[in-house]
């Protein structure tokens, strides 16, 4: 192929500029994901390169490791994934938007968050219950006002009609959200993409 037709390569510094600062993580920019949406600090944006995710300001490193030992369970954590199949499904619907979560973690964004500190982690394995139970909500709220009634903390609805209506639609789409979220989920985890993650870190 002639050189001169081909696609050039643009890093992902070229996007660094004051609407897209540096990922806590990993220093790469921040790009628009969700504009701003009830029950949310501020519009998200995510990193393109170890994929985490973040409500409002960027923060520091310092922030999101906090905000990550919040998650934790020994010498281990769980997160919901943001490169799950069900974040990638729900976008703005994804259960994983809890109210006054900062950061949406990944595996990716987790190790290179820990290494900070001199922590590698050891095991990052599949959370089948929680995992099924986020992609589950995040099937339902697609059909409601508010967001993840039934599971983790809610966003209501804004008006209590709305409120009403979600109520009936959560009694009445249960079981069959679950007999979607069920095959979805196990085909996420199949191929690296499960909703919920649990790590295991250790000291170098």
């Amino acid at each position: 192929m002639d050189s001169a037709k081909r696609t050039p390569v643009v890093p992902l510094e070229a996007g660094a500029g004051p609407d897209n600062p540096p990922c806590p993580a990993c220093g790469e920019p921040l790009f628009g994901w969700i504009d701003r949406r009830p029950g949310l600090a501020g519009p998200v944006s995510r990193c393109e390169s170890c994929g985490l995710g973040v409500v409002g300001a960027p923060g520091d490193a310092e922030a999101a490791l906090r905000e990550l030992d919040g998650r934790g369970e020994g010498r281990g954590v769980t997160i919901a994934n943001r490169a799950g199949f069900a974040a990638w499904i729900g976008g703005a619907g994804w259960a994983g938007l809890e109210p006054d979560s900062r950061y949406l973690f990944t595996v990716e964004a987790v190790r290179r968050l820990v290494a900070r500190r001199d922590q590698v982690v050891t095991s990052a394995r599949w959370s089948p219950g929680k995992g099924i139970a986020l992609m589950w909500q995040t099937i339902l709220n697609s059909a409601t006002f508010g967001h993840n009634l039934a599971v983790g903390r809610s966003a209501k609805a804004a008006k209590p009609w709305q409120r009403r209506i979600d109520w009936v639609v959560l009694v009445t789409l249960a079981i069959p959200a679950f007999v979607v979220a069920l095959p979805l989920e196990l085909a996420g985890a199949a191929f690296g993409r499960g909703s919920a993650i649990s790590m295991k870190l250790e000291l170098l």
